[in-house]
């Protein structure tokens, strides 16, 4: 999947191409049926598929004391579109100069001219792009009829809700991993390189495996899950790669903790060694909120109990 930031600097395999444009935080399952038809559209028309999307998110810019806390930024993002079957990412740098840009002189320079866009596919709801926020999708098919592309809506998706990022958002600050992964269509993920904490842990029997700062995806609310954690850095069918694990978000309040860590205990296993190693962790259910223990052996029961919960979630 190749990527890069100017219309001017398509690459020339990749157009002309069938596109779509937006945020894309999580992939989650709205996203996957704009994504799912793009790439049925490009298979017919046997062109490739394009997304543009932008960096930073237009609320960071626009509206930066209500930006959202990104679900899958950056590379996290790439490799759910890349699973997706995308065969280009288009990633527009997003200033206040860049947001003055007419919604027809952005559809015109980016789609048409930029990328020879046979066809744009679209969600329903896509509206508020451009200067003045005056972009819609009747816009859209204006300009589709006066340029020549084609232009597919794709209707509202969600079953109880509807499938967007900002519920995804409001599920894991509640812990609700369950929920989110719903609309995600998978666990939530977050991706870190694992290093050295307190060794509490260890000293305790149950050894962590501690992310560090360069944590990519939303970190839930505090709490004990269930869930994977898979070694990245191993090749694809290795034995040790995908693991069940005891995971805990918080400051650790039973040792006056102050900085809040992911760690995943895998169950079982005393003996890994994954200190510089870069980890997934999906969360797959929520096993406890975060609790206070007056004694280390209230704190090691409580521990015991959440394996035990853990491996019965997890149980095939």
């Amino acid at each position: 999947m190749q990527h890069w930031t100017s219309p001017g600097d398509t690459p020339s395999q990749l157009k002309p191409c069938v596109a779509t444009f937006g945020n894309f935080d999580g992939v989650h399952r709205g996203h996957r049926a704009i994504l799912d038809e793009l790439v049925r559209q490009g298979r017919e028309r046997e062109l490739p598929v394009v997304v543009v999307t932008f960096d930073p998110h237009p609320v960071e810019v626009m509206h930066p004391e209500r930006a959202p806390e990104l679900i899958a930024p950056g590379s996290l993002r790439d490799d759910f579109l890349r699973e997706a079957g995308i065969d280009g990412v288009l990633v527009l740098p997003f200033t206040a100069e860049f947001a003055q840009t007419s919604a027809v002189d952005y559809i015109v320079d980016t789609f048409v001219t930029g990328l020879g866009a046979a066809a744009l596919v679209v969600g329903a709801d896509t509206k508020g792009f451009g200067a003045g926020y005056t972009g819609d999708v009747s816009l859209i098919r204006e300009l589709g009829e006066q340029h020549g592309f084609d232009v597919v809506v794709i209707e509202d998706q969600g079953d109880e809700e509807r499938w967007s990022s900002s519920a995804v958002r409001t599920h894991l600050a509640a812990g609700e991993v369950e929920a989110a992964a719903e609309i995600l269509d998978r666990p939530h993920r977050v991706v870190g390189t694992v290093v050295h904490g307190h060794h509490r842990g260890r000293d305790l029997g149950y050894p962590t495996a501690n992310l560090g700062n360069d944590t990519l995806g939303l970190v839930p609310s505090d709490g004990v899950y269930a869930g994977w954690l898979t070694r990245l850095d191993l090749p694809e069918g290795s034995v040790d790669r995908r693991l069940p694990a005891a995971i805990s978000v918080g400051t650790n309040p039973t040792f006056d903790g102050q900085v809040r860590v992911v760690e995943s205990y895998v169950l079982d296993r005393t003996d890994l060694d994954l200190y510089g190693e870069l980890v997934a962790v999906d969360f797959v259910g929520h096993v406890r909120p975060t609790l206070r223990f007056d004694s280390i052996d209230e704190l090691l029961e409580a521990m015991a109990r959440d394996v035990d919960t853990t491996r019965a979630i997890l149980a095939p």
